[in-house]
């Protein structure tokens, strides 16, 4: 039976559920309400208890939470294993997930978020790849879903402030110096031992919305501001590790 990932599709958190599922050569079938809507359909699923995506439906048991599905894949599917089974190294690689869900992923979410709300063509984008296409044929619908899309992000991230916007720069950076000098520490090719660990993978997909590598989702072109930011750190050892782990590991979709 194959599993069900209720999932955003340009969403870094939601890519590390679709990297573990294809990974594991799992297959699944993805399914995306349209945002604002996927709350309550979260709610739904997980009988009140999460309010956001990523929810995998699998042998008739709902889990959400990134790290919670990978856990349960893990539990699942052994092998290939993210989670590692030597107890230091799971509990390093445990402790890099946590930070990275932490800190960076929501302030790049944020910072990506800011970025698109300030530029009306590149919010436009964004609204042809996740609202309805009926919404999105005519030119009323369009702006329809700009302004959904703006109000959405805002009340749900309040994306808005220029204040919030330089702090999430500023824990990106720092989670970038942190990528940096891990790597440096542990040799330059996995974050924890000798091969791919959960570590890796959320490093990597959180990463994403900068890095923007060709194995992922990249249905949108960053804003001109979020390329600027991008620009400087592309020669950092974190950022091509990034590009680099998505090229050796990220499988094609399930």
């Amino acid at each position: 039976m194959s599993a069900v990932l209720w999932h955003i599709p340009i969403s870094h958190f939601n890519e590390k559920a679709r990297w573990a599922l294809d990974y594991k050569g799992i297959e699944w079938e993805g399914r995306t309400p349209t945002p604002g809507l996927h709350m309550a359909v979260a709610l739904w699923l997980t009988r009140g208890a999460h309010k956001t995506f990523p929810v995998l439906q699998l042998d008739g048991r709902a889990t959400a939470d990134s790290s919670a599905i990978i856990a349960r894949l893990d539990e699942y599917r052994p092998e290939p294993r993210l989670i590692p089974a030597d107890p230091d190294e799971r509990a390093r690689a445990l402790g890099l997930q946590d930070y990275f869900d932490a800190g960076l992923g929501p302030s790049i979410r944020l910072l990506a978020f800011h970025e698109l709300r300030q530029d009306e063509k590149a919010m436009a984008a964004f609204g042809e790849v996740v609202m309805p296409k009926r919404l999105m044929q005519s030119e009323r619908g369009r702006a329809i879903g700009v302004r959904m899309g703006s109000a959405f992000t805002q009340l749900r991230y309040r994306v808005a402030s220029d204040e919030a916007a330089a702090k999430a720069r500023a824990i990106v950076l720092a989670a970038l110096d942190r990528l940096d000098r891990e790597l440096e520490a542990s040799g330059g090719t996995y974050l924890v031992g000798d091969r791919f660990s959960v570590a890796d993978l959320t490093a990597a997909a959180l990463f994403m919305p900068i890095a923007q590598p060709p194995e992922g989702p990249n249905d949108l072109e960053p804003p001109p501001a979020l390329r600027a930011f991008r620009d400087p750190l592309v020669d950092r050892p974190g950022f091509r590790w990034v590009l680099d782990t998505y090229a050796r590991h990220r499988l094609p979709a399930g």
